[in-house]
């Protein structure tokens, strides 16, 4: 036991993903104290194999200003859909592409020192082809489809070509259950 008991929250603000709360809490030695906490609905991911290739998605990040490389991923913001549907969901919206099958692969928190975010990774073999949906999302529109060789990947994470958190899992994880 940590000892740490939860005290409550406010809400600060509330996003169109997320909410910003100031939680309180109790440490073993009775003191109280406060932090900024990022209240998140969560994601899952898929890490989509193909022909010993990997499929990645080039897009647009705002809150980097940059384009970065990802497996697909989205948020489970629908009420009650299991996390392989939502898998499924998203690889079909970000890549046109369904997997005849999903492999849990890992479950992971990007920042644990303010958001309880929690991302849940599949592997997504035996894809095929299939209508990808229009989207008003302009990161989606204008999003590019790669697919990366297996041996490359490692790389593009040591390399620094790849450095979303999620994706650096998903590539290494299943790098590591390919050997």
């Amino acid at each position: 036991m940590s000892g740490f008991r939860s005290l409550g929250e406010r809400t600060i603000h509330t996003g169109h993903i997320f909410r910003l709360v100031d939680a309180q809490f109790e440490a073993p030695n009775g003191s109280i104290f406060s932090r900024d906490v990022v209240r998140h609905p969560g994601a899952v991911a898929v890490v989509p194999v193909i022909d010993n290739h990997v499929v990645l998605v080039r897009q647009y990040r705002g809150a980097l200003d940059a384009t970065m490389l990802e497996i697909p991923a989205g948020l489970r913001d629908v009420e009650g859909e299991a996390l392989a549907e939502t898998a499924q969901r998203e690889l079909i919206e970000e890549t046109g592409m369904r997997a005849g099958s999903l492999e849990h692969l890992a479950d992971v928190h990007n920042s644990i020192g303010f958001c309880d975010e929690r991302i849940t990774i599949f592997i997504g073999r035996d894809l095929e082809p299939c209508e990808r949906p229009a989207t008003d999302s302009p990161e989606e529109q204008h999003m590019e489809i790669l697919r990366v060789p297996l041996h490359e990947l490692s790389g593009m994470v040591t390399s620094g070509e790849i450095t979303d958190a999620k994706t650096v899992v998903g590539v290494l994880g299943l790098l590591q259950r390919s050997s």
